[in-house]
């Protein structure tokens, strides 16, 4: 079995303004996929994938409700599991996160750099501490990002401290922080917190990513992709680069994935 934890998708009529964009601002990355569930889905099925969690990111406030009802229209919970977002110092973020969870969603993601925000702002503890009394599961993308200049909102140590303020299931995506490896080791491995593997293939040196699984374990990795950037072809190439037990991957590419979901 293969769980995604770490993909996009957008509604068909901004996907195609959306992929374009996005793809510019990151550097002229390629897409894998047009953008749209459609499009996910036809990835899934060519590449053996079984579910894919949908990460959704409201970048102001006004897209909260618009973002979290999009969300919830592809919440199948059989192949797809979509994950909301809040606007964090948005007025009714509280409310939002309320229905969130009415939603039936079981998670959301933040993007620190789109939304203009340090993990470790102590304002944001009321929110995490909500996020928590929900049981929501709280992806964060970590790291540098292509397309905004440092400071940024997620490194490694920042995380540490926001970790914190978490009873709940937090994952720091891109193993962790995007070309943060020696950070990574130094603040996070061993820490109650997950990371996912999504855009590792070509940018994750190998001693980096044996380093993190064998200090982190197995027990806190995820498989992800990031697409419509990555697919899973490309990051099970890495995965296979790295001598793991049958066990451990077993453990990355669903095992861990399904008991975070409550999949059975």
């Amino acid at each position: 079995m293969l769980i995604d934890f770490h993909t996009h998708a957008f509604p068909d009529k901004i996907a195609t303004a959306a992929i374009p964009k996005l793809s510019f601002v990151s550097g002229g990355l390629e897409p894998y996929t047009d953008g749209s569930v459609s499009g996910l889905k036809e990835s899934m099925q060519k590449n053996d994938v079984d579910v894919s969690v949908v990460l959704n990111i409201a970048t102001n406030a006004h897209q909260q409700r618009s973002v979290n009802d999009f969300a919830a229209s592809i919440n199948n919970k059989k192949d797809i599991f979509a994950f909301g977002s809040v606007f964090p110092f948005s007025e009714d973020a509280f409310c939002e996160l309320e229905r969130i969870k009415e939603l039936g969603l079981v998670g959301v993601k933040l993007h620190p750099d789109y939304q203009g925000f340090n993990v470790d702002d102590i304002r944001l503890k009321p929110l995490y501490k909500k996020i928590s009394e929900l049981g929501l599961i709280t992806v964060f993308h970590a790291g540098l990002d292509y397309g905004f200049a440092p400071p940024y909102g997620a490194t490694p140590e920042k995380m540490a401290r926001a970790l914190e303020w978490f009873s709940s299931p937090v994952i720091a995506a891109h193993w962790g922080g995007v070309n943060c490896g020696d950070d990574v080791i130094k603040y996070l491995c061993s820490k109650n917190i997950y990371f996912d593997v999504s855009m590792g293939y070509g940018m994750m040196p190998k001693y980096y990513a044996q380093k993190i699984i064998e200090l982190h374990t197995a027990d806190k990795m995820l498989f992800g992709t990031d697409t419509p950037w990555h697919n899973a072809d490309m990051e099970m190439r890495l995965l296979n680069t790295l001598e793991l037990s049958s066990d451990d991957m077993d453990k990355i590419t669903h095992k861990n994935a399904k008991k975070l979901l409550g999949i059975e």
